[in-house]
C-alpha cells in the first residue's frame, strides 16, 4: 500500500509539474540598446520587467528570462528618454527587441559628468551647473567659445578672461581663477594660466559643462572660481560630415565720428571663415577630424587675428573592456592686438599704435588615454597631454612653454552600501622661458592626490511598500584634494634674493554637498567648497610694458585661498508640451590673499604688479529658467538668467585725498586705504565686475524657417583702476554705463542638411566696453552657411 502511494505521489507531482509548465512556462526577452551618442550599445542601462530585470552589457546586450503571458519592459539611462513597451511572450520563446533610446528632452535629465567625474542626471548634481549645446553655437554663429560662454547666466568675458559669479576681474592675460578644461584636461597656458580660446575645437563639441563655484577639490590650482569643461564629440554608427561658412560684415558706429573706414577705398573691417567635422567608424577604430581657420580684419583698426587649427580625435576599442586612443591639436595663428584705443573721440575705433603687439603663435597639443572596466565594473583610466605653446612677440614679449600632464584614475562602484568613489593622482610639470618672464628659465611641478565619495539614499515609497526613486532622494557627495606645488627659477630678481630659486606650497582642500529630491523634478542643493591658487609664472615674474607703463614682477606673491558656499533649489516643470526647469540660489564666496595687478610705483617707476589685496567676499544671488516644447507644430527652446553679485574688500577704508597719477601708492596707507585710493568707486566694491548681468535667449522653428533672438545685459561697471581710467578717460566715462545688447537671427532651411542663416549683432548699434580702453564691436551681420551630410 504504502508503495501505491508513493507512486500516486509521484505521478501527481509530476502531473503538477507538466500543467504548471504550461500555466507558467517560460520565455526569453533579449536584444541591444543602442543611444544617442551610445551608435555601439549602451552599457549600463536598466532593464525593467515587473519586478525583476538587469543591465545592459559593455556592448549593450541584454537578456532577461519571463515567465509566458502579457509584461511591460522599461529602458532606461541617465540622459536618454525611457523606452517602454507592452509585450506578449509564449512558453519556450526567444523573443527579440532591440531598442535605440534618443537623447532626454527634459533638461533635468541631462547626462553631466564634471561635477564628479562620472555621469549623473543634471538635476541631481550638488552644484550650479550649465550646459551649453553645440546649437547654441551654430545658430548664433559664434565661432569661439568664449563667444557662446558670454551667453551664459552668471558668465562674463571680460577682454578673453572667463569670470564667473564676480570671482575674477581683469587681469590681461595672466592668472585664472576659472579652469578650463577639454575632456576632463586642463589646457590653460603653462606660463600665464590664461585660456587660449582658439585651442577649443568648436566644430566638434558634444556639450560644455560649466560649474560655478569653488572645485579645487576635484580639478585643483585653477578651479577656484569654477569649470569651463568642453566635451568632445565622438564618432556615430553612421559617417557624417559637416561644414560651415560663415561672413562677418561690421556696420558703421552710431558716431560717425568713431568711422573710420567711412573713406573711399577703405576696406569695411571684415571677418571670413570656414569650419569642418568629419565623424566615422573603421571596424573597432573610431576617427573624427576637425579643420577650421578664419582671417579676422577687426572692427578696431590696425587690429587683426587669423588663425588656423587641425584636429584628429582617434579612439580604438580593443576589446569590449579596454579603449586606447588620442586627441591632437595644432593651432598655428597671427594677430596685431590692442590693449588700448586712441585717446580721442574719434579714435575709439582705432588702436594706440604705442600699445599694439604683433604675434606670431604655434600651439600642439597630443592627448593620449587608456580606459579600462573589468567584470566587477571597477573603472581604472589614464589621461595624458604634451602641450607645447610658442609666441613669438614684438616688444620683447617672446615666450615658450613645454607643459606635461599625467593624470591615473580609479573609480569603484560598491554596490552593497551603494558608494561610487572616484581617487586619482595627478602630475603636471612645466619648463617656461622667454623675454617676456625675464629671460628666465623656470620648472614648475605641481603633484596632487584626490578622493571623493558619492552616495545616494531613497526614502520614499509607493503605495505598495516599494522604494520609489522619483521621490525623497538624497544624494550626498564629498571629497577632497591635497597639492602640491613647487617653482624653480632664478636665485635674484630686481634685488630680491630668493635663496636657491625654488617656491614650495602645499595644501589640502575639501568640499562636500547635497542633492535632495523631495518630489519629482524637484531637487533642493547645498554645498561648501574650498580652493586654492598657486600663483603662474606670469603673475610672479613676467617683465614687460603695456600702455608706457612697467609690468613689474612680484617674485614674492603668495597663493590665494578661498571657500564657496551655495544653497538652491531646481523645479522641473512640464505644461502641456511645454518641459523645463526654474532655478533658484544664492552663494557666498570668500578669498584670502586675493591676486589682483594694482598700481605701485617701484623706485622711479609707475606701473602694475600682481598683488596679495587682502581678503575678500562676493555674496550673490542668481534665479535662471530653461524650457523646451516637444510638439511639432511649434517647436521652442529657451532660456534666460540673472545674477546679482556684491563683491567687497573684507577691509576698506577712505583714502581721504584724491588719487594722483604722481603719487601712486602714498606712504603709510593701510591696506583698507590703498585699497579705496587705487579705485574709481565711491564705495567698497571689488575692481572690473559688473553687480548686475541678464543673459536670455529664445528660438523657434515654424516650417523650413528658424527664428531666435538673445539679449545680454550688465549694469555699470564702477569700479576701475584709477590708472586705466587717468589714460582713458576722454572715451572711457561715455562708454562706461550699463548696457543691454539684443541679437536677432533666421534662418532657413534650404533642402535636407542645408541651412542658410543670417545673424545680426548689437542691431541698437550700441556703444559699449567690457573694459576700459576696448570697445565692443559695433552691429554687425553674418552670413552662415551649415550643410550636414
Amino acid at each position: 500500500m504504502m508503495i501505491i502511494m508513493n507512486i500516486k505521489t509521484i505521478i501527481c507531482s509530476l502531473l503538477l509539474i507538466f500543467c504548471m509548465h504550461f500555466a507558467f512556462g517560460q520565455g526569453t526577452i533579449k536584444g541591444v540598446v543602442t543611444g544617442d551618442e551610445w551608435p555601439d550599445g549602451v552599457i549600463g542601462a536598466t532593464v525593467a520587467i515587473n519586478d525583476g530585470g538587469t543591465v545592459t552589457e559593455y556592448d549593450g546586450s541584454y537578456e532577461v528570462s519571463v515567465p509566458a503571458g502579457q509584461h511591460t519592459i522599461n529602458i532606461s539611462y541617465t540622459g536618454l528618454e525611457t523606452y517602454t513597451e507592452t509585450f506578449t511572450i509564449a512558453d519556450g520563446e526567444v523573443k527579440q527587441l532591440d531598442v535605440y533610446l534618443k537623447a532626454e528632452a527634459i533638461l533635468l535629465e541631462t547626462a553631466v559628468i564634471t561635477s564628479g567625474k562620472y555621469e549623473k542626471p543634471l538635476g541631481e548634481v550638488t552644484v550650479s551647473m550649465e550646459v551649453i549645446k553645440p546649437a547654441l553655437a551654430q545658430s548664433t554663429n559664434s565661432n569661439s567659445l568664449d563667444q557662446v560662454l558670454d551667453r551664459v547666466p552668471g558668465v562674463t568675458i571680460v577682454d578673453g578672461q572667463a569670470n564667473i559669479r564676480g570671482g575674477s576681474g581683469f587681469s590681461y592675460g595672466a592668472g585664472s581663477r576659472v579652469l578650463l578644461l577639454v575632456d576632463d584636461i586642463p589646457i590653460l597656458d603653462g606660463g600665464a594660466g590664461f585660456p587660449n580660446w582658439s585651442d577649443v575645437p568648436v566644430e566638434n563639441i558634444s556639450q560644455v559643462e560649466v560649474v560655478k563655484g569653488a572645485a579645487s577639490a576635484l580639478y585643483g590650482s585653477s578651479a577656484l572660481n569654477g569649470i569651463i569643461n568642453v566635451r568632445t564629440a565622438y564618432a556615430k554608427s553612421e559617417p557624417e560630415t559637416q561644414v560651415a561658412m560663415y561672413t562677418d560684415v561690421f556696420y558703421r558706429p552710431k558716431d560717425t565720428l568713431k568711422h573710420w573706414w567711412k573713406d573711399p577705398g577703405t576696406p569695411t573691417p571684415m571677418k571670413v571663415g570656414a569650419n569642418v567635422v568629419h565623424r566615422q567608424k573603421f571596424g573597432k577604430l573610431d576617427w573624427v577630424f576637425g579643420s577650421t581657420g578664419y582671417l579676422d580684419y577687426r572692427y578696431i583698426k590696425n587690429a587683426r587675428d587669423n588663425k588656423f587649427r587641425l584636429t584628429n580625435k582617434l579612439r580604438y576599442r580593443i576589446n569590449e573592456n579596454l579603449n586606447i586612443g588620442a586627441y591632437i591639436n595644432a593651432n598655428i595663428g597671427s594677430s596685431n592686438t590692442v590693449f588700448l584705443w586712441q585717446n580721442s573721440e574719434e579714435g575709439a575705433y582705432i588702436g594706440d599704435p604705442g600699445n599694439m603687439t604683433s604675434t606670431q603663435s604655434k600651439r600642439f597639443n597630443i592627448d593620449p588615454f587608456v580606459t579600462y572596466q573589468d567584470d566587477k565594473g571597477n573603472k581604472y583610466r589614464y589621461i595624458g597631454r604634451y602641450f607645447r605653446t610658442s609666441n613669438e612677440n614684438a616688444n620683447d614679449q617672446d615666450n615658450f612653454t613645454n607643459l606635461f600632464y599625467n593624470e591615473f584614475q580609479y573609480q569603484k562602484n560598491f554596490e552593497k552600501p551603494g558608494i561610487i568613489m572616484t581617487t586619482g593622482v595627478v602630475s603636471t610639470n612645466t619648463n617656461v622661458n622667454g623675454a617676456l618672464y625675464g629671460a628666465f628659465d623656470f620648472k614648475s611641478t605641481n603633484l596632487a592626490y584626490y578622493l571623493q565619495a558619492d552616495k545616494k539614499f531613497y526614502f520614499g515609497k509607493d503605495a505598495e511598500g516599494n522604494v520609489d526613486e522619483t521621490k525623497n532622494a538624497l544624494n550626498l557627495s564629498a571629497g577632497f584634494r591635497y597639492e602640491f606645488n613647487q617653482l624653480t627659477g632664478p636665485t635674484e630678481v630686481n634685488g630680491i634674493d630668493l635663496g636657491d630659486g625654488k617656491d614650495a606650497d602645499a595644501k589640502p582642500v575639501f568640499r562636500i554637498g547635497l542633492n535632495y529630491q523631495p518630489a519629482e523634478f524637484t531637487y533642493i542643493r547645498a554645498s561648501w567648497g574650498q580652493g586654492y591658487r598657486y600663483p603662474t609664472v606670469a603673475e610672479k615674474f613676467i617683465t614687460t610694458t603695456v600702455a608706457g607703463f612697467p609690468i613689474i614682477p612680484n617674485p614674492t606673491l603668495t597663493p590665494e585661498t578661498g571657500w564657496s558656499a551655495e544653497i538652491g533649489a531646481r523645479q522641473g516643470y512640464k505644461i502641456g508640451g511645454l518641459k523645463g526647469f526654474l532655478d533658484i540660489s544664492a552663494f557666498w564666496t570668500e578669498y584670502q590673499d586675493m591676486m589682483e595687478f594694482n598700481i605701485t610705483r617701484e623706485a622711479t617707476a609707475i606701473g602694475f604688479k600682481s598683488q596679495n589685496v587682502g581678503n575678500t567676499r562676493i555674496p550673490g544671488m542668481e534665479v535662471s529658467i530653461a524650457g523646451q516644447t516637444s510638439t511639432n507644430a511649434l517647436p521652442v527652446r529657451f532660456f534666460a538668467g540673472y545674477t546679482y553679485i556684491n563683491p567687497q574688500f573684507k577691509v576698506f577704508e577712505e583714502a581721504g585725498i584724491p588719487w594722483t597719477l604722481t603719487n601712486p601708492s602714498p606712504d603709510g596707507f593701510t591696506e583698507g586705504q590703498i585699497n579705496d585710493y587705487n579705485s574709481t568707486a565711491e564705495s567698497n566694491i571689488l575692481k572690473y565686475r559688473n553687480q548686475h548681468t541678464f543673459k536670455a535667449d529664445i528660438e523657434t522653428t515654424v516650417q523650413r524657417f528658424t527664428f531666435g533672438i538673445s539679449l545680454n545685459g550688465a549694469s555699470k561697471m564702477v569700479a576701475i583702476d584709477e590708472l586705466l581710467d587717468f589714460i582713458t578717460n576722454t572715451n572711457h566715462r561715455e562708454t562706461a554705463e550699463g548696457y543691454a545688447i539684443f541679437d536677432a537671427r533666421v534662418g532657413y532651411q534650404v533642402a535636407e542638411g542645408v541651412k542658410v542663416a543670417i545673424v545680426g549683432k548689437n542691431l541698437a548699434n550700441k556703444e559699449y566696453a567690457s573694459r576700459p580702453g576696448l570697445l565692443q564691436p559695433p552691429m554687425s551681420f553674418s552670413l552662415r552657411i551649415d550643410a550636414s551630410f
